[in-house]
């Protein structure tokens, strides 16, 4: 199991926490829109870590999917992006980008991006909890 740092858990803190000050005070659509992009993220990483899934028992790389995947993540970091909330957009874009082309980040910048399925699994979830409140 993955770990996210002391300092990533207060800057993500931080910025959540700005973002749902200014949700409260954005109407019902926004909110609506919000746990849907959320919702969306979490549907993303299940259907790519079924594709890893499917790479590992088979072996086989599906070019149709990946471009599926690198289109779905992108779309994702560009509705988060509307809502406010950077840090996920930013990893849905860098996934985005690697699913299009797996080459062009280095491994250490992804390592430090932390574009982990779970991470931004648990990130979507943490936030969608938090909306609930």
């Amino acid at each position: 199991m993955e770990s996210i740092s002391p300092r990533l858990l207060w800057e993500i803190f931080k910025h959540v926490r700005s973002w749902l000050a200014n949700l409260n005070r954005a109407g019902l659509q926004r909110k609506q829109q919000s746990k849907q992009a959320l919702q969306n993220v979490i549907l993303a990483a299940r259907e790519t870590a079924v594709y890893l899934r499917q790479i590992n028992t088979y072996g086989k790389p599906v070019h149709k999917t990946e471009r599926h995947l690198a289109m779905l993540w992108t779309r994702l970091g560009f509705e988060l992006d509307e809502l406010g909330l950077d840090k996920l957009a930013k990893r849905c874009h860098i996934s985005g980008r690697h699913w299009a082309d797996p080459d062009f980040y280095d491994a250490e910048f992804l390592r430090q991006a932390d574009i982990s399925l779970q991470t931004m699994e648990k990130l979507a979830a943490q936030i969608l909890l938090k909306l609930k409140k």
